[in-house]
């Protein structure tokens, strides 16, 4: 069964939103609603606007990361987390497929975004005087980023920004140098929170080859077995406690959770078999990448749930749940409100 110590979902107290994104090495960050939603499920005491801070802080950063989707990353986890992710190649066909061409997208995107601060996608495309619309100004954005020159800022009127690095954390993005030293911070960052996996699963949740996974496997397994001097402590030993947590209530039961859309706790392995029974898939994945949030069980998928606004409807399998699905129902409303 996999951990849901490991992923923190017994919500130890202590961590704030950039422990726990530094728990997880990298959170799913596509859709920002069900993103916070994962904090929540991580945190008894965190709110929404504990979250928000922390990303206009600029502690958490929202950009494009572990197979090329969406993630919060925590700033001092860029460097490394960014030369392992820095592919630019789909990036470039899509632009190509949308009619955005030249030999000068980087320097076009980069004086577009250059000391404007955070822009909405329309203000973007005012900028960009007719060279691209619609979702070529996204992927010019997310070239702009794999050659660490922007991220996406806080949403501002409900709509999504995009800011030049330079602007938001005081300088481009610089990818650590030593590859051999990224490959065994992911690994040693991703074994720490994804219990039990293999390489094959560290694979999946990267997009690296699986190659590159197995080369940072046996980095991290170096790296463990080596005595950490007193002034280079392990990774993963680093920030608080992730076994520390409360007792659980008398007779409550399995921990129960509301996890969002697009959980790590589904998307982190190659395989969600060990935690969703077979029949129950297609209610969980319905296809056109819609991922429905889940009600976690004693570690094991046992019902999906929807809200609309902060009135929550959960949908179990089989009634009843083995636990008491009424505390996180009234802690989403707390989360939300």
């Amino acid at each position: 069964m996999r951990s849901v110590e490991a992923q923190l979902l017994h919500r130890p107290p202590g961590h704030g939103a950039g422990d726990v994104v530094r728990r997880l090495a990298a959170m799913q960050a596509q859709d920002i609603p069900s993103a916070y939603l994962a904090f929540r499920a991580r945190s008894a005491t965190l709110t929404r606007a504990d979250v928000e801070s922390a990303w206009q802080a600029r502690e958490i950063v929202r950009t494009w990361g572990p197979r090329g989707t969406l993630h919060f990353t925590h700033v001092d986890d860029l460097p490394w987390l960014h030369a392992l992710t820095r592919r630019d190649t789909a990036t470039l066909r899509r632009l190509a497929q949308e009619g955005v061409t030249g030999d000068d997208l980087l320097p076009l995107i980069d004086r577009a975004l250059a000391g404007q601060g955070p822009l909405t996608k329309a203000e973007l495309t005012e900028r960009l005087a007719g060279r691209a619309h619609g979702q070529g100004v996204v992927h010019l954005v997310a070239l702009a980023a794999h050659h660490g020159l922007a991220v996406l800022g806080p949403p501002r009127g409900g709509k999504p920004t995009y800011v030049h690095a330079a602007d938001w954390l005081g300088a481009p993005i610089a990818a650590e140098r030593d590859r051999e030293r990224a490959l065994a911070e992911l690994a040693l960052r991703y074994r720490r929170a994804h219990q039990p996996s293999e390489p094959e699963d560290l694979a999946a949740w990267s997009g690296l080859s699986l190659g590159d996974a197995r080369t940072a496997w046996r980095l991290a397994t170096a790296v463990r077995k080596r005595p950490a001097a007193a002034s280079e402590p392990c990774a993963a030993a680093s920030g608080p406690s992730a076994t520390a947590s409360e007792p659980p209530a008398a007779g409550r039961g399995p921990m129960v959770r509301l996890a969002p859309a697009f959980d790590e706790y589904l998307l982190g392995w190659q395989s969600r078999d060990p935690i969703l029974a077979a029949e129950h898939a297609r209610t969980v994945f319905p296809g056109g990448g819609v991922l429905r949030p889940v009600i976690i069980v004693g570690g094991e998928i046992k019902g999906v749930w929807s809200r609309k606004g902060a009135e929550v409807t959960v949908m179990p399998f089989a009634e009843p749940v083995p636990g008491s699905l009424d505390d996180e129902i009234e802690d989403v409303r707390r989360f939300l409100s």
